[in-house]
């Protein structure tokens, strides 16, 4: 099985940006350790903070992957072409944020991304990323 996390921008400063909203550990420190735990999945990650390198990514991957995770960051409140990327795609996508959205500002309160996502998971910290990979995992294998 192949699985994507994509992480939008400033997601890159994670471990320093910000840690009482988004914690001490770098996204990198915690990534090994999803990978360690789930061993037998492929996971692949890409960050970026330029918009048209995440379509460029889900375009690549959107057919031939078996899920994304998406944190699109400051993307999801207005990125209408992230979103078109998403609907164009047949890989399922999770949209996943470490804060919860509808705790912070107004306008983070909207996401133009969840209407094409299979799920959103959001204000459960690093842990979010592993939540949506465990939702991958059990619907391929009751969709297999």
């Amino acid at each position: 099985m192949q699985i994507l996390i994509l992480n939008g921008p400033n997601l890159n400063l994670l471990g320093v940006r910000e840690p009482g909203i988004y914690g001490s550990q770098s996204f990198e420190a915690y990534l090994e350790q999803l990978k360690a735990s789930f061993s037998d999945v492929q996971i692949a990650y890409f960050q970026s903070n330029h918009e048209g390198e995440l379509i460029d990514k889900l375009h690549e991957v959107g057919f031939s992957f078996d899920g994304i995770i998406l944190n699109a960051g400051g993307f999801t409140h207005t990125s209408v072409a992230l979103t078109d990327a998403v609907a164009a795609i047949k890989t399922p996508v999770v949209e996943v944020h470490i804060s919860n959205i509808f705790k912070r500002e107004a306008f983070r309160h909207h996401s133009y991304l969840s209407p094409n996502c299979v799920g959103i998971i959001s204000g459960l910290g690093m842990d979010g990323y592993r939540l949506a990979l465990l939702y991958l995992l059990h619907a391929k294998t009751t969709t297999s």
